[in-house]
């Protein structure tokens, strides 16, 4: 019965028509279609009985048909023994005549009964006894089509509210790994400012102009530069790329710099604060296996207002020299010193340095190799052939400023520049023409609240 669930449900027409139908079959004043529940006897449908809804379990009529599995037949409820007493027959209904069929399921539970009263006694034919049952049988039926709509109406809504579940899980989800995206971002981002310097120095004499963007905003890129002062009118700068991304790599870049910056403090060779960052790496534990490639230079303050620039190389791309040429074009050499080992792979890396004059017009470009690495429109590396034909198509004059802000452009036309952090890193010598007094320092742009960060300063002598 509460399978079906068709207790205290409201009228319904299909089993109003099966309670009139009987009467008028029987031609009996009352006819009712009843459920007999655990403590009462609740009418379904009434025809003739308005006002009653339920009545007791009392023995006699329906609570004791439904408990047989044929159809119930007392010609004269005050000849039988059991039924004389039910309220319906000693109260003011005064029924003589009491025929019900049980509501049998297809799997043998009797839920009600279909009932034919009347004030008089009365027989009835085999036959009437069968129609009867079959009214039953409708009953049943009709209760099977109910269950059955029901199944689905249930079986839709569980299937709704598991997808609703699902849509909720998925958007909590989603939130979720938003939320996560942007403290990871967040934190590559502020870690990533602790890695490279706030903003450019100002070197009497000298542009400077950088740039540095991470590969993912999620991650701390390994891509590394300074510039920085060691006395006497000297300056120290570098530039390189420690193996690997994330926390770890972000260790070692922070290692990397500050043991530069103390070794070009001691020895003014470039080659021996390669050699002491390779000693560095290697004594480490936490370095584990990570190495790096650098390029390490040395700017001396020359008679003409250019500088003697020597430049050391661990494992790095080579820097470009640029010069103005009388025809109005840029003359490109790649500065590559023989020898060079990748930095904190081996404790007998050798490392060389070259020498350079870097002259009023003159500019220097350094940069890691997410920049020569990144693929064009057709699929090909950029390359040091690319990079080399896009430097000589500048022309002159030679500025550092305008020399990142053209790098930055031409990464920007190329489709895959996601896959590699960049940085650059351009010195230039402002002619004397070209050079009022006074030094300016401004900052192109600041780093952004993400990992995403581009940078872009000059320093001039106008």
């Amino acid at each position: 019965m509460r399978r079906y669930d068709i207790l205290d449900t409201p009228p319904d027409g299909a089993y109003d028509r099966v309670a009139a139908l009987a009467a008028r079959l029987f031609e009996v004043p009352v006819a009712t279609v009843t459920i007999v529940d655990e403590d009462r006897i609740w009418f379904k449908a009434t025809h003739g009985l308005e006002g009653v809804s339920e009545i007791g379990r009392d023995p006699g009529l329906c609570a004791s048909a439904v408990l047989t599995d044929d159809t119930t037949v007392i010609p004269d409820t005050l000849l039988d023994p059991v039924a004389c007493s039910n309220p319906l027959v000693a109260g003011p209904m005064g029924v003589r005549f009491y025929a019900a069929a049980p509501i049998i399921t297809a799997d043998g539970y009797r839920l009600g009964t279909v009932n034919v009263l009347d004030t008089r006694p009365r027989e009835i034919s085999e036959t009437d006894s069968a129609t009867l049952a079959d009214l039953a049988a409708v009953v049943r039926d009709q209760l099977e089509l109910r269950l059955s709509a029901l199944r689905v109406v249930r079986a839709e809504q569980e299937r709704r509210k598991v997808e609703q579940e699902k849509r909720q899980a998925e958007e909590e989800a989603r939130q979720r790994a938003e939320r996560d995206k942007a403290a990871i971002a967040a934190f590559a981002s502020t870690l990533q400012r602790t890695l490279v310097p706030p903003v450019l120095p100002a070197v009497p004499g000298l542009e400077l102009a950088c740039h540095y963007k991470t590969a993912s905003p999620q991650e701390v890129g390994g891509d590394f530069y300074d510039v920085f002062p060691v006395g006497e009118g000297r300056w120290a700068f570098f530039l390189g790329d420690v193996c690997g991304k994330g926390a770890e790599a972000a260790s070692v870049t922070s290692l990397t710099r500050y043991t530069l910056r103390a070794a070009a403090l001691v020895d003014a060779d470039p080659t021996a604060a390669l050699k002491a960052l390779n000693t560095a790496l290697l004594l480490d534990p936490a370095v584990g296996t990570r190495f790096c490639t650098a390029v390490f230079g040395m700017l001396d303050p020359a008679r003409d207002g250019g500088f003697t620039v020597t430049l050391a190389t661990g494992g790095h791309p080579p820097a470009y020299h640029l010069s103005p040429t009388e025809e109005g074009g840029v003359r490109v050499e790649a500065v590559r010193a023989k020898g060079g080992m990748l930095v904190g792979a081996i404790a007998e890396a050798a490392f060389a340095s070259r020498t350079l004059h870097l002259a009023p017009g003159q500019g220097l470009l350094l940069y890691t190799d997410g920049l020569t690495e990144a693929r064009t429109a057709d699929g090909h590396m950029l390359d040091d052939t690319g990079l080399t034909d896009f430097l000589a198509r500048r022309p002159a004059p030679v500025s550092a400023g305008a020399l990142i802000d053209d790098t930055v452009a031409l990464l920007d036309t190329l489709p895959d520049t996601e896959r590699d952090d960049v940085a650059l890193l351009a010195l230039s010598v402002p002619t004397p023409d070209a050079a009022p007094a006074g030094i300016t320092t401004t900052a192109h742009s600041a780093a952004a609240p993400t990992a995403d960060v581009s940078v872009g300063q000059e320093n001039r002598r106008p």
